[in-house]
């Protein structure tokens, strides 16, 4: 059975992986695709995909205990495809230094709400992944609404695909 911080690693590395081929869908889209109102609480392709963005980015901060106010805009599309190889890369390293030991160390960290929380990094973790892959979902059928066949994001085809390389 694989350590609990390699299956965090495999989920960070997984996570990583999907929402890469969702962004390179949603890259080819046009504007007004991208902005499309789809009557969801982020609204558009766009919209979804800076909430995922946002989320991450709060999360890594939060488990880095590092502050989570940040500059420059992360409302333009475009800026999001520059930064979130960024980003991508910030949550390799992170999982990459993470020992068995460190899965139940517990974050402190305030909510959005400003309610403070405790959680473990094995809880955080599952839950940026469970998130993400929830919205990859929205965008994966926002694609279909407008015609577009969306890439195939299944864990099990990323696992098969690690097989082969």
């Amino acid at each position: 059975m694989a350590s609990p911080a390699n299956l965090l690693r495999y989920q960070i590395h997984y996570t990583s992986w999907a929402t890469s081929r969702i962004l390179e869908a949603a890259a080819a889209l046009s504007t007004e695709q991208l902005e499309h109102d789809f009557q969801t609480a982020d609204k558009s392709v766009s919209g979804t995909l800076i909430h995922m963005f946002r989320s991450e980015r709060n999360w890594l901060a939060r488990i880095e205990g590092r502050s989570q106010s940040f500059s420059g805009s992360s409302d333009d599309f475009s800026w999001l495809l520059e930064n979130w190889p960024v980003l991508r890369a910030s949550w390799h390293l992170w999982a990459d230094s993470i020992s068995d030991n460190d899965c139940d160390r517990l974050v402190s960290y305030q909510d959005m709400r400003g309610v403070s929380q405790n959680d473990t990094l094995t809880e955080i973790v599952l839950h940026v992944v469970n998130h993400s892959t929830h919205h990859r979902g929205q965008v994966s059928g926002f694609l279909r609404s407008l015609g577009i066949t969306p890439p195939v994001l299944d864990a099990i085809h990323y696992a098969r695909i690690r097989k082969q390389s």
